[in-house]
């Protein structure tokens, strides 16, 4: 009788310095690209967990990151020591890995839609030959089967009206804004925010560049204003001690979605708490108790301006708290979006599920 036997799984065995970097990796992104910081973090955790071997130790790891082209020396004199873009790309791919891991790997740059037309994926659909094909379209097995059957082998001859061709899938591209909120909330009351918002923008960042490269991506920061940041900037991007300018980042990101041709256009706002400021004729008007009305009424106008420009927001609020309801309420309702209240755990898997299910809605 067939049948499957089944024994225990044993990971591959890993060496040394692969061990370590997979740690050093997530340390550096925590200590916001610091990384001498990492470095003492990671010999404290070898001292307590044994994690280097007898004839390995961290001293050894740092020689071979150097070898290996993943840190640089600043200054030889005062032994400065920085990451290279060759761990950048690796932080962002090991993001990529922990968060999107369940993905499997697909055909590249394109979102797919129901209906067909210019694009460069062949679809499955045959039709007769029309004017304005292109000769690449025509499925010649097809074609010379009906000049068989239409003139007969004796007279083979194979005119216009035998010709089939295939049709292309139309593909439609998506542009993307994440906005990560910066402000001081991000890591008060101890608990740290920051750091799992980093890790989802690179693993969007790196999917999108390995998956959709046809797609873009915009990511930009808001405290007491708002800027954009480049996705090599992400493993060092820190909190700083600024309110909430939520209008500030919006504002921005309809900027940057204006200059993009695509047809779907979306805005990703991850935030853990209200909006408290925002900038009049160059001063800051603030307000960090309850919710200001001044401040919730400009949101709101720009939640009614996405929304005529077809722009879906969807806010990921990385905090429970029950009077931030309110706010997220009413501003997903001006616009007609989606908001998620999620833990930091489970945010990566939120921003991927819609991320996926928005780029199928249809090109109009």
């Amino acid at each position: 009788m067939l049948g499957f036997r089944f024994s225990h799984y044993t990971k591959p065995d890993q060496t040394p310095f692969d061990r370590l970097f997979d740690i050093f990796k997530q340390l550096i992104t925590y200590t916001s690209g610091d990384f001498n910081e990492a470095i003492s973090w990671l010999t404290e955790l070898d001292k307590e967990y044994k994690l280097t071997e007898p004839d390995y130790g961290i001293g050894d790891f740092i020689q071979e990151l150097k070898d290996r082209g993943y840190i640089r020396e600043d200054d030889p004199a005062s032994g400065g020591i920085s990451i290279t873009p060759k761990t950048e790309k690796a932080i962002r791919q090991q993001a990529l890995e922990r968060i999107f891991g369940k993905l499997k790997k697909g055909k590249s740059g394109n979102h797919s839609t129901k209906y067909t037309g210019s694009g460069e994926e062949m679809g499955s659909e045959l039709r007769p030959f029309q004017f304005g094909d292109s000769l690449e379209q025509i499925s010649m097995l097809e074609s010379f089967k009906n000049a068989q059957v239409n003139h007969g082998i004796g007279d083979f001859r194979m005119t216009e009206n035998d010709l089939e061709v295939r049709e292309k899938e139309h593909k439609t591209q998506t542009s993307t804004v994440l906005m990560i909120d910066i402000s001081h909330s991000m890591i008060l009351y101890g608990e740290d925010r920051i750091t799992p918002a980093k890790n989802v923008a690179m693993a969007l960042a790196e999917l999108i560049r390995q998956r959709y490269p046809k797609d873009t991506l915009d990511i930009i920061v808001f405290g007491d204003d708002a800027w954009q940041i480049e996705i090599k900037d992400l493993p060092y991007l820190q909190v700083g001690p600024y309110h909430t300018n939520t209008v500030a980042g919006l504002e921005l990101a309809m900027d940057l979605l204006r200059r993009r041709k695509n047809a779907n256009k979306q805005i990703f706002m991850i935030t853990d708490g209200k909006p408290t400021c925002i900038k009049e004729h160059g001063r800051y008007y603030k307000n960090s108790f309850g919710i200001d009305q001044k401040i919730l009424n400009k949101c709101l106008t720009l939640a009614q301006n996405c929304r005529k420009l077809k722009i879906p927001v969807t806010t990921f609020m990385v905090a429970s708290d029950p009077y931030l309801q309110q706010f997220v309420h009413e501003f997903t309702e001006a616009n007609n979006g989606k908001a998620f209240y999620t833990t930091l755990e489970g945010l990566g898997d939120f921003i991927f599920e819609d991320f996926e299910r928005n780029k199928r809605r249809n090109v109009r």
